[in-house]
């Protein structure tokens, strides 16, 4: 066998597609304080468009409230006017350096609205999925039609890619069974 098929490639990307659902489903609120909800704010400070966790520190003191301990005192009030812009429904209090960020109980309306959004993020992610095992099929072809791999050879690599595709699919599942619960909780 002269050529093989680059797997660990496909691998990799499978792999990404997963973890950007995982940064994705991170964001979505479901009722409980989580320092992912705030990765995404961007603060203008300094000048400069900064992540908010690179301007204090984001903690979760209880269950449904984040603080961010602003480390300069002058960007306390871009914090609190990045994350009431990002739109979160959220409403923050400042306290010196200290801007609370009370996490109020989400309505029933609104998780369900929640799990329409996680189900399509987890969509999104199917098909990157199955987009690079069809990449991956069709260079399995090529590579049989020019003669650098065998009929054989080109069945058990597509087994290992169908094999790749399962695993990731069933992560996605998991993935989204596992947010369905947090947000569907009350």
């Amino acid at each position: 066998m002269a050529d093989e098929p680059d797997i660990s490639d496909i691998e990799r990307r499978m792999h990404s597609a997963v973890e950007v659902l995982k940064t994705e489903l991170g964001g979505l609120r479901t009722g409980r304080a989580s320092v992912s909800m705030l990765d995404p704010i961007v603060v203008n400070a300094y000048g400069n468009e900064m992540r908010l966790k690179e301007v204090g520190t984001i903690s979760v003191p209880e269950a449904r409230l984040l603080t961010v301990q602003v480390w300069d005192k002058s960007n306390v009030a871009a914090v609190e006017k990045a994350i009431r812009a990002a739109n979160l429904g959220v409403n923050p209090m400042v306290d010196g350096q200290l801007v609370r960020v009370p996490i109020p109980e989400l309505t029933g309306d609104r998780r369900k609205e929640l799990a329409r959004v996680a189900h399509k993020y987890a969509e999104q992610a199917r098909v990157a999925v199955r987009n690079v095992r069809r990449d991956g099929m069709e260079r399995l072809k090529k590579m049989e039609k020019d003669g650098d791999l065998s009929e054989d050879d080109h069945k058990l690599w597509a087994d290992e890619i169908q094999d790749l595709t399962d695993k990731s699919i069933k992560r996605i599942d998991d993935m989204l069974t596992h947010k369905e619960q947090e947000i569907t909780q009350v």
